[in-house]
C-alpha cells in the first residue's frame, strides 16, 4: 500500500496536476477560456484515472486489523471516529469520573527510506494522552504518553498535567506538570498502577498502534474518492 502512494505521487506530477491548480486559484488567467478549459479537461482526466487505479488496489488490500474491532467489542470503552479528522478516541465513564485516551492516525513510512538504512522496519511510535476528569468540576489529571515496542511494558509517559478545572486545562500557559522519570520511583509505580485501574494496559496499546494505522489507511482511501469525485465532476 504504502509504496503504490509514492508512485502514484510521481504519476501526478508529471499528469499536468500542477496546471488544475494553477487553474484553481486564477493563475492562468492569461490563458484564452477554452485553452483553460481544454488543459484543465485533460490533465483532471489523466489524474482521475491515476487515482481510479490507486483506489481499485487500496480497497482490494484493506483488510482491518482484527485487533480494532475486538478490543471495541469487549472493553467498554466507546470509540470517537469521525470521517475527514485526524484525531481518534475512546472514552469510558468509571464511577463519577471519565477517562479519555485521544491519539491521532499514523503517517505512512517510505520504503525506499528503510531500504536505504539497511534496518528492519518497526511499528513508529503513537503519542497519546489520557484525561481522567471528575464530572461534578472538570478538575483531573493528563498523562502525556506514547507507545513503545516490547513486551513487558508497552508504553512510556512523559508528563502528568493536574488542572482545577476546564479553564485551566486549556489554558496554553497553564503549567503541563513534571517530567515523569523525575518523579520519585514509588509515585512513578503508584501512577502506573492508577493508570492500569482505568484500564492502560499493553492490549490496549496494541489497540492505539493498530487504530493509528488503521485510521491512516481509511483516511487515505477516504482521499482518493473524494479527490477522485472532484476530478470528474
Amino acid at each position: 500500500m504504502i509504496a503504490t502512494r509514492y508512485a502514484l505521487r510521481a504519476a501526478m506530477r508529471h499528469s499536468g496536476a500542477s496546471i488544475i491548480f494553477a487553474v484553481a486559484h486564477g493563475q492562468s488567467a492569461c490563458l484564452p477560456s477554452v485553452a483553460r478549459r481544454a488543459i484543465s479537461s485533460a490533465a483532471a482526466s489523466k489524474v482521475a484515472k491515476v487515482l481510479s487505479g490507486e483506489l481499485k488496489h487500496e480497497e482490494g488490500q484493506y483488510e482491518q486489523a482484527k485487533e480494532v474491532a475486538a478490543f471495541i467489542k469487549k472493553s467498554g470503552f466507546k470509540f470517537a471516529d469521525t470521517a475527514g479528522d485526524v484525531n481518534v478516541a475512546l472514552e469510558r465513564e468509571v464511577g463519577d469520573k471519565v477517562v479519555r485516551i485521544e491519539w491521532q492516525l499514523t503517517s505512512p513510512f517510505n520504503p525506499e527510506l528503510a531500504e536505504e538504512g539497511g534496518e528492519e522496519f518497526e511499528q513508529e511510535a503513537t503519542d497519546f494522552c489520557i484525561s481522567i476528569e471528575k464530572k461534578s468540576n472538570g478538575a483531573g489529571l493528563m498523562f502525556y504518553g506514547s507507545t513503545q515496542t516490547g513486551e513487558d511494558h508497552r508504553y512510556i509517559i512523559g508528563n502528568v498535567k493536574a488542572y482545577a478545572d476546564a479553564a485551566e486545562k486549556e489554558s496554553v500557559s497553564g503549567y503541563n506538570g513534571p517530567e515523569f522519570e523525575d518523579l520519585d520511583d514509588k509515585l512513578q509505580e503508584a501512577f502506573d498502577e492508577y493508570l492500569a485501574e482505568v484500564g492502560m494496559n499493553n492490549e490496549l496499546c496494541d489497540f492505539i498502534d493498530a487504530s493509528a494505522s488503521d485510521k491512516e489507511q481509511r483516511e487515505y482511501i477516504r482521499w482518493l474518492k473524494t479527490a477522485k469525485a472532484f476530478l470528474e465532476e
